[in-house]
């Protein structure tokens, strides 16, 4: 089965020259999507290829590796984790069996190594045990504690660290030949964005510092890529939700009444909004 195609794998996109994202369809992790619904890139160098987030199964990096082939030669050189949403890394495994290094920030590798066996006994009830064969939890072998600047594959990337945002490890990759960023977790784009472990304003502040970069292009976690202010919505949709649960609150509201009326119209046509909406009231 792991060598079977795999029907509805995303064409790369060039962003940029060198740089390629697969687009997932940003839905709920489903069979008849087989889980590609997060994005993930690679950046070609002069020497090697750069992946950013791996996707959704063992699987999907076969077909990826395949991909990645037909734009270049080079292998892969370096694989980096953006946040440890199982969306994003359960691919890891299959670069693992092939020798590549993975990198992420010291706080994601923890919570992959004490979380991401619940996510993969979710996605194998989910998905399958046939879609999910060879998927396997693989914790980081490098990790950056703070902002950092790597040479990968002849290609100068910025691993940057604003502090917890849409999770405490959360990393975005900036290509400096292009300005093209991958955000992971911390922009969404036409999808509500998920509460996890975070602070909302941890993750304010972290899209303000993304903001006042100078970027060409934004790779969001979910949705097409995004220009200038159009990682804007993923706070107004945090400010709102924020605002809007603590006047709930304030009135006496109680948390099943507060999880039905507490409703947010500008972003309800967003993607998995009846879903997420209530559970993250219920978070906040």
């Amino acid at each position: 089965m792991a060598r079977a195609a795999l029907v509805g794998m995303p064409a790369p996109r060039q962003i940029a020259p060198g740089v390629y994202a697969f687009i997932g369809t940003g839905d709920a992790v489903a069979r008849a999507n087989h889980g590609m619904v997060s994005n993930n890139g690679f950046i070609v160098g002069t020497r090697g290829v750069t992946v950013i987030d791996t996707g959704p199964s063992y699987r999907y990096e076969r077909a990826m590796i395949e991909a990645i082939r037909r734009v270049t030669p080079l292998l892969v050189e370096l694989v980096t984790i953006t946040h440890q949403a199982p969306e994003f890394v359960f691919s890891a495994a299959a670069f693992r069996d092939r020798g590549v290094p993975i990198l992420a920030h010291e706080r994601a590798a923890q919570l992959i190594r004490e979380c991401c066996h619940i996510y993969l006994a979710n996605l194998r009830k989910t998905l399958g045990e046939d879609e999910i064969a060879g998927s396997r939890v693989t914790v980081p072998d490098r990790t950056v504690s703070s902002t950092t600047e790597i040479d990968s594959g002849g290609r100068r990337l910025q691993l940057l660290h604003f502090g917890p945002a849409s999770t405490p490890g959360d990393l975005t990759v900036l290509d400096t030949q292009t300005g093209v960023l991958f955000a992971g977790g911390i922009v969404s784009n036409g999808r509500v964005p998920e509460l996890r472990n975070e602070q909302i304003p941890g993750w304010l502040a972290a899209l303000e510092h993304v903001r006042a970069l100078d970027l060409n292009e934004i790779v969001p976690g979910f949705g097409p890529p995004l220009h200038g202010d159009g990682i804007l919505r993923t706070g107004a949709y945090l400010r709102e939700l924020d605002a809007s649960v603590g006047r709930a609150y304030r009135s006496g509201t109680g948390l099943t009444e507060a999880m039905h009326d507490v409703q947010l119209p500008e972003f309800s046509h967003d993607k998995l909004y009846a879903i997420t909406q209530p559970q993250n009231v219920q978070r906040i």
